[in-house]
């Protein structure tokens, strides 16, 4: 029997992607481990707190109503922007110059920097002079984001739908042009109509797509920072005030080293968690 020579010089190339990995992230999480069990005073002094700044979190009531803001927002907006991105891939040519048009298109709006986001949806929803805040209140409704709750709610998830629905609509659309027209043909000769061709065809071909849609905007959406801090600041009063802005306002507003500290690795866990339980959940009844 000949036997095979493996060559390990090949972990020498993956070798810059694992340090270039803990300087960026192991480095960075230890930092903030070591900041949740300690209590910081001036001169660079810790003390050990334990779990202190766990409990605390835990049993605040900000924390809870951010967190609560954050599972509505993403369950909003998930509830919106999957069906629509795939409503939109499907009536998409797969063939044609207009492919290439409706790409381009859809690119667009994922191209343009989260804060360029928040200010042109800043400016736009201005009740005096925005676009949108002057056309609304022009059929008779009162509309001003910066003092009505409700008005803030609508634009920020406005905005995340312009913003965001384009990246599901390009998922979709990859998986269905994936999909061989063999299957397509089949259906045809079998008389089948449009609902059970999306039924029986496309939306189990999706299914890995669909998966990949939903963590991704999951996570993005639990994690919205910059374009809600840009466009309202957490305003009016604490209406949306998610975690992600309650966390740098701890951080670096009240210099709360510890309980952002403790909060960062809550939010975390909490995302890590959601985002397995999804993935496992959609993919229960994969076949091997």
């Amino acid at each position: 029997m000949s036997s095979k020579t493996v060559n390990q010089k090949a972990w020498f190339l993956v070798l810059p992607v694992f340090l270039m990995v803990a300087f960026n992230a192991l480095i960075p999480l230890m930092t903030v481990v070591n900041y949740s069990v300690q209590e910081t005073f001036g001169d660079n002094v810790f003390t050990w707190a334990g779990v202190h700044w766990f409990q605390e979190v835990m049993h605040s009531e900000r924390f809870h109503s951010a967190l609560l803001r954050n599972i509505l927002f993403s369950a909003i907006v998930l509830t919106i922007e999957i069906p629509l991105g795939l409503a939109i891939a499907l009536t998409m040519p797969r063939k044609g110059p207009w492919v290439s048009v409706c790409l381009v298109l859809m690119s667009l709006p994922l191209l343009i920097p989260w804060n360029v986001v928040g200010s042109m949806w800043n400016i736009m929803a201005l009740p005096d002079i925005g676009l949108l805040g002057k056309a609304i209140n022009s059929l008779g409704i009162n509309y001003n984001y910066t003092r009505q709750p409700v008005a803030a709610w609508f634009t920020i998830v406005l905005m995340d739908i312009w913003h965001w629905t384009s990246l599901v609509v390009l998922l979709c659309y990859a998986g269905l042009v994936s999909i061989p027209d063999a299957y397509y043909q089949a259906a045809k000769v079998d008389g089948a109509k449009r609902l059970a061709i999306f039924r029986y065809i496309q939306l189990p071909k999706l299914k890995h797509v669909l998966t990949i849609a939903v963590l991704l905007r999951f996570m993005d959406s639990f994690m919205i920072y910059t374009e809600a801090q840009v466009m309202t600041g957490g305003g009016p009063g604490n209406s949306t005030t998610f975690l992600s802005i309650d966390l740098v306002k701890t951080a670096i507003g009240q210099f709360d080293l510890g309980p952002a500290a403790a909060m960062s690795l809550i939010y975390f866990l909490i995302i890590l968690f959601v985002s397995w339980l999804f993935y496992t959940l959609m993919m229960k009844n994969e076949e091997n």
